[in-house]
């Protein structure tokens, strides 16, 4: 079976694969990020040369395969005659839909994102008090967690800068051959600064320099594929209804939000559902569920619907300070609403600081409400 490795430039894919599924034997490594290579003409010789320089290895390791033409006939290829293949890329699309096309059934993938929270605080390899893990969760929020600015100590604004650049012009400009550059770089800007919010293409086209929802709609595709944002759907049982209205976008990594984000007086609270969204979509990588935002026709929102087999097993609120009743009572009444609609009871508000389980009514319904901090959510192993 292909091993293959999916996820954002800087993650760490190269890093698990040499540290994780070599076992320490033997294996030759190829970078295609590495022009020489990318452009390649035989194939073959990349074989013989990797042979030769390595003393015939166990493994393959393949870099970024997503830059050599026609890569995916010659993995197939590779794999026919024998090898043990490891490929890495940081494009969902090409990797997803050339090796469902050639290879079906014959890979098993694996998506590595940036740190989670309990990865991020491992790094300092002792139990951490209850206020220095909240010092850390406060970092986390803010700086993300890419993880080559905290292992070498770099600034975390400069360094998420200038991958982001990277990543929007070499990933998606030169790929794509964007002929205008300013203006998906105008629309991500845009979008990283809209992080946790709905959005239309209509909009889009208004407030950015884009030509058309269609272009608009591309781009989008292209900034996802680049695994730098992600959507999330509106939830309705009415398939129609999910893929026509609008969706919310978040950033795979709140460091860039940090970097190159506009800063507004609500940054703490979508900072916050962003971190939310980008853990559930790691733990939905693991667990087989999927999520989705819900509103009402009073325009009354629950930020996250997890479903698991075709069923709603929670719905769920984040809220960085409940503290204040108008607040606490907003998201409650949310929660209420839909637990009624939807018909779930494990109703859930992720907060800053804030702990408690209660019993809550709005005219006349009822429920159990669970306030969690996020950064005692996002540290334990609770599915969802």
């Amino acid at each position: 079976m292909i091993k293959v490795i999916t996820g954002p430039r800087r993650a760490g894919k190269s890093f698990f694969v040499t540290h994780e599924l070599t076992n320490n034997g033997k294996f030759a490594y190829a970078n295609f990020d590495d022009e020489v290579l990318a452009n390649a003409s035989d194939h073959n010789e990349i074989v013989t040369e990797m042979n030769s320089l390595y003393d015939k290895p166990g493994l393959f390791l393949l870099d970024e395969i997503q830059n050599l033409p026609n890569w995916e006939l010659f993995i197939n290829r590779l794999q026919r005659q024998g090898y043990n293949i490891v490929i890495t890329g940081s494009n969902s699309n090409l990797l997803s839909g050339e090796l469902s096309t050639h290879l079906t059934g014959r890979h098993i993938t694996t998506s590595i994102l940036p740190l989670s929270l309990r990865e991020f605080i491992t790094y300092d390899k002792r139990e951490l008090t209850t206020a220095e893990l909240k010092n850390k969760f406060s970092e986390y929020a803010k700086y993300g967690g890419y993880p080559e600015p905290l292992v070498k100590s770099l600034d975390y604004r400069e360094y998420l800068s200038t991958l982001f650049d990277s990543i929007l012009y070499k990933d998606i400009v030169k790929r794509y051959r964007i002929r205008k550059s300013n203006v998906i770089d105008e629309l991500a800007i845009y979008l990283i600064s809209n992080s946790a919010k709905e959005f239309s293409y209509n909009n889009l086209v208004k407030m950015t320099g884009v030509d058309s929802q269609h272009t608009a709609k591309k781009y989008i595709s292209y900034l996802s594929e680049a695994f730098i944002f992600f959507e999330v759907k509106r939830y309705s049982a009415k398939v129609k209804e999910q893929i026509t209205t609008n969706k919310k976008i978040y950033c795979i990594d709140n460091g860039f939000v940090y970097a190159k984000g506009f800063k507004t007086t609500e940054e703490r609270g979508r900072l916050y559902e962003n971190l939310v969204a980008i853990e559930l979509k790691r733990r939905a990588s693991e667990d087989d569920f999927e999520f989705y935002y819900w509103k009402n026709v009073q325009q009354e929102e629950i930020d996250f619907v997890i479903v698991k087999h075709g069923k709603i097993a929670a719905l769920m609120q984040v809220s960085a300070d409940v503290t204040e009743n108008r607040t606490k009572e907003r998201e409650v009444r949310a929660l209420l609403k839909g637990s009624k609609e939807l018909k779930c009871t494990n109703l859930i508000v992720l907060t800053g600081d804030y702990e408690s389980e209660e019993e809550v009514s709005w005219f006349g319904i009822t429920g159990y409400v669970q306030f969690i901090p996020l950064w005692k959510w996002l540290t334990g192993t609770n599915n969802v």
